[in-house]
């Protein structure tokens, strides 16, 4: 799908706000209501919007401690990469995983639990406990400098019609 100067405008009105209403996303982008929610839908059937969620702060949930973790895996089959993905995708503490390249590890993770015992447990009792898994090296998080889910769309041309 080719995106012009509206889509891109539309996109980053919903990354600011994804509860914002077709009206007010029309208003803001100076289309009428109709041909904005066309536009929309078009931009999730292309799969450009995946979804819509609502961010939580972690804090206010009693989750108080973010760790990134690196694990090395033993061997580098399909299999195992595979069996290691579906264990971690069934841990809700697990907020990313990303199979990595560059470090000595295969695997990072995000982790957000409530306090330093909490994640000790969470990693003896089910990160340690996942075949294949040789190295574990876990940081924590002091301060959130940038947390955001907005993606840049400088890249896309603004010259495009519309």
């Amino acid at each position: 799908m080719q995106l012009d100067k509206l889509d891109k405008r539309i996109l980053q009105e919903l990354q600011r706000d994804g509860a914002i209403t077709n009206l007010e996303l029309a208003d803001r982008i100076g289309l009428s209501p109709s041909p904005c929610a066309r536009r929309v839908r078009q931009l999730e059937e292309a799969g450009i919007i995946k979804g819509q969620v609502t961010v939580l702060n972690p804090s206010k949930l009693e989750l108080k401690l973010t760790a990134l973790i690196q694990i090395s895996m033993d061997r580098h089959t399909p299999d195992r990469f595979e069996q290691f993905q579906q264990a971690i995708s069934s841990y809700p503490e697990v907020i990313e995983c990303l199979l990595i390249t560059g470090q000595s590890a295969d695997y990072q993770l995000k982790v957000v639990v409530p306090n330093m015992e909490f994640y000790h447990e969470f990693l003896l009792n089910k990160i340690t406990r996942i075949e294949g898994v040789s190295d574990v090296h876990s940081s924590f998080v002091l301060r959130e400098v940038i947390n955001t889910t907005v993606l840049p769309l400088n890249h896309i041309n603004n010259s495009g019609s519309a």
